[in-house]
């Protein structure tokens, strides 16, 4: 039988390594969907229950493969369901392919069911490389080059292939004008390195300062080592943006934990009194929450210009890969003999988990949110992976979760989208499936999607050689986070119509699907619940009841916050006496370790 453009699609991921496609049907590309099924589903077609899903695992698997991750949609409605997904690629640097379908070319420009101007519609967020096929000769190239520019520019690109056209024998290009030809798969790794003369700079302003910090994100995470040796050596303290989470251990005694509101007081402490300021693979845009202007003396190491020298005022900006340009830098780095900063940063580490602990152990109405990812941290095998929804879940994955030994984790850091953290533990659990996988997700999310997607982890964890998965549900019945940026920022209190969550029992769906399912409602079940998840033969749900009126007050809450949640109580917030009671506990936590 003759091969079609869709077997040859498939054969050519097949020849990339890609091992599965996160998809949902639809008769756009039903040339693919027969293609699948002739090559004995390989690579996999794992079906989610919504094509923004699809995304967001394909964006989950490529975050903790280090992998193209590639998701598939059909034409018109399909593909408009991926945007969010591939949004969310784009904003946090990672490597998708999407590929969807279109109506037949002989419809285009017809106005014919289901067709969409996707050239228009995925101009921006696939703006690195974008293509329709419209006959057979542009592939193998077309594909090629969407899965090479999405390694190399770590970001999302997209490749349109019409219904029709799926269908065709397959042409290969020939050696003529007008025709593309393509090369084989490769690995395009490299380790770039700035010019000696740059390389002398950076390590001029380093020696020369006596109170270093170093920043890092999610580009330092093959350079874990060489930033540890440039600690060592320079005496500095290292923070962590909120995608470099899991690049260091948060054992080491100078490691300062997550900057910024989600942050920790160690790492505001570091940048508020650094002189010296290293940025490894990070594009933090907060700049309030580094060194005054003028403070400090800045060098920065990144692989996009485009991203280089715009978060703060660096003095030297080194455009090269982290782990090749510190290893260049590491032998024209003198080491500081005066310990005294390196001794107060580790001090006031030790003093913020200290702080986290006497928090997470504060009595709550019924549980206190913190202690469920403290209690966590206390049992979480060393080689797991953690995703984390956004809203206040990643407020405590941002400060209470200990990151040791291989552990991993990540969550939508620039979007900030709600909905990745089931999906994200999806596309993990395929990316490795011999490793545990932990979601922390508000019930908020889980509403959104979450529960739904419990049935695609109910459908393929069979396939995995370790079956656990476990979605911590922190059930308070509030859209939390949106709640006390209500009250910190706008002074406002909680609008009920907006905030309030139906409830449900998550562990009964859990239950009803054939996942183990836990309920705990007071913090003496919560060690046990998370033993008897992390040990379970299945994914898990452990459904948490715990109190929304446990702030996530920020290490250095300003005034104005403080004033504003303040207006918010006297305007009549629902909760306002239980509020400002969890409120001045947890304060006064932190007040009473800093002193």
């Amino acid at each position: 039988m003759a091969e079609t453009v869709a077997n040859h699609v498939l054969s050519r991921l097949r020849d990339w390594g890609v091992e599965q496609v996160f998809a949902y049907p639809g008769d756009g590309i039903n040339g693919l969907v027969a293609a699948f099924g002739e090559s004995d589903n390989q690579p996999r077609f794992v079906q989610s229950r919504h094509e923004e899903m699809s995304a967001f695992e394909a964006v989950g698997y490529a975050k903790f493969s280090g992998q193209v991750g590639v998701c598939m949609a059909t034409s018109g409605p399909g593909a408009i369901h991926l945007l969010n997904g591939l949004y969310d690629a784009k904003l946090d640097h990672v490597p998708v392919v999407a590929i969807v379908g279109q109506t037949a070319r002989s419809a285009m420009g017809g106005s014919y069911q289901q067709e969409v101007d996707l050239q228009t519609l995925f101009k921006d967020v696939a703006s690195e490389y974008l293509v329709e096929v419209n006959v057979s000769e542009q592939l193998p190239n077309a594909l090629d080059r969407a899965i090479r520019t999405a390694q190399v520019r770590r970001a999302p690109t997209a490749l349109i292939i019409p219904a029709d056209l799926q269908e065709e024998e397959y042409s290969p290009p020939e050696h003529v004008f007008k025709q593309v030809p393509s090369s084989p798969p490769a690995d395009l790794r490299s380790l770039a390195v700035p010019p000696e003369e740059e390389i002398a700079r950076a390590a001029e302003v380093l020696n020369s300062g006596s109170k270093v910090a170093i920043l890092v994100g999610q580009g330092a995470r093959n350079a874990a080592e060489e930033v540890c040796q440039v600690a060592e050596v320079t005496g500095a303290g290292v923070a962590k943006a909120l995608l470099g989470k899991d690049v260091l251990s948060d054992d080491l005694p100078y490691v300062t934990g997550s900057i910024g509101l989600l942050g920790t007081r160690a790492s505001y402490e570091l940048m508020r009194d650094c002189d010296t300021l290293l940025i490894v693979g990070s594009s933090f845009p907060y700049t309030q929450f580094l060194p005054d202007f003028g403070q400090a003396r800045a060098v920065q190491i990144d692989l996009d210009p485009g991203l280089i020298g715009m978060r703060y005022p660096t003095e030297v900006n080194l455009l090269g890969d982290a782990r090749g340009t510190l290893a260049a830098l590491l032998p024209r780095l003198t080491r500081k003999d005066d310990r005294s900063w390196r001794e107060t940063v580790e001090k006031n580490v030790a003093r913020w988990w200290e702080t986290v602990e006497h928090q997470a152990m504060l009595e709550a109405k019924p549980v206190n949110p913190m202690r469920i990812v403290w209690e966590l941290s206390q049992r979480i095998p060393e080689n797991a992976i953690v995703t984390s929804d956004s809203g206040s879940a990643a407020n405590w994955y941002a400060r209470d979760l200990r990151i040791r030994g291989d552990i991993r984790g990540s969550l939508s850091g620039n979007l900030a989208t709600m909905g990745p953290g089931v999906p994200y533990a999806i596309g993990a659990k395929f990316a490795h499936p011999d490793r545990p996988v932990i979601a922390l997700v508000g019930d908020g999310a889980m509403q959104m999607n979450g529960m739904a997607e419990l049935l695609t982890i109910s459908r393929y964890y069979q396939l995995w050689s370790d079956p656990r998965c476990v979605i911590c549900v922190f059930h308070n019945n509030d859209l939390n986070q949106v709640t006390w940026e209500l009250r910190a920022m706008g002074g406002e209190p909680k609008f009920e119509e907006s905030q309030a969550l139906p409830e449900v029992s998550y562990a009964d769906f859990a239950a009803g699907i054939g996942l183990e399912a836990v309920t705990v409602d007071g913090p003496d079940q919560l060690g046990p619940a998370w033993e008897r998840a992390l040990n379970a033969d299945r994914p898990a749900v452990l459904d948490v009841r715990c109190d929304p009126e446990v702030p996530p007050i920020p290490p250095h809450a300003t005034w104005e916050q403080m004033k504003a949640t303040a207006q918010s109580v006297l305007k009549g917030d629902p909760n306002a006496w239980h509020l400002m009671v969890q409120g001045a506990k947890t304060k006064a936590q932190e007040l009473r370790r800093g002193r």
